[in-house]
């Protein structure tokens, strides 16, 4: 398995498969990490659609979206599931940001949080407008996530580093 991108470093780019609503309107897209430079992004991997903890992780990013986007980042949420799922999730807690589909791990074990083909570890990984990882959250066990204010608390500092 490979290591967990340090901060300061460059993560791993990807492209995975995601569906976004807005509205009542679900478009489906190809989400590629390095065609996102220029603004800052968060991306959440999580377990599972309809968990208890995924969904109020989740359900908490979208009430705090503003403080994000307020940064100017935007927020992409990965997990294993597939897009039919992924959509069922996201119109059923209205979540506003797009859910991507990391469907056999490969990403996840690019980037050090697979747990052995069965499922990955909840971490969140906040890469600036130059694509450089810089803060991560990986817990142990998956119980637990930071909050929206840690987060946003992140992106003040690179927009104080600016």
């Amino acid at each position: 398995m490979a290591k967990t991108p340090e901060t300061g470093a460059v993560p791993p780019d990807f492209t995975l498969p995601g569906i976004q609503l807005t509205g009542s309107e679900v478009s489906k897209s190809e989400y590629t990490l390095s065609q996102h430079r220029g603004k800052p992004i968060v991306l959440a991997f999580y377990p599972g659609d309809n968990t208890t903890v995924c969904t109020r992780q989740l359900c908490s990013y979208t009430s705090g979206l503003e403080s994000f986007t307020g940064f100017g980042a935007d927020v992409w949420a990965i997990s294993p599931q597939g897009l039919a799922s992924h959509q069922q999730f996201a119109r059923k807690y209205g979540l506003a940001f797009p859910l991507l589909a990391d469907e056999g791990l490969a990403v996840s074990r690019r980037y050090g949080i697979a747990l052995g083909g069965v499922g990955l570890r909840r971490s969140v990984f906040v890469i600036d407008a130059d694509g450089v990882l810089r803060w991560r959250h990986i817990t142990l066990v998956g119980l637990t996530f930071p909050a929206a204010s840690t987060i946003s608390a992140q992106l003040a500092a690179l927009s104080d580093a600016r």
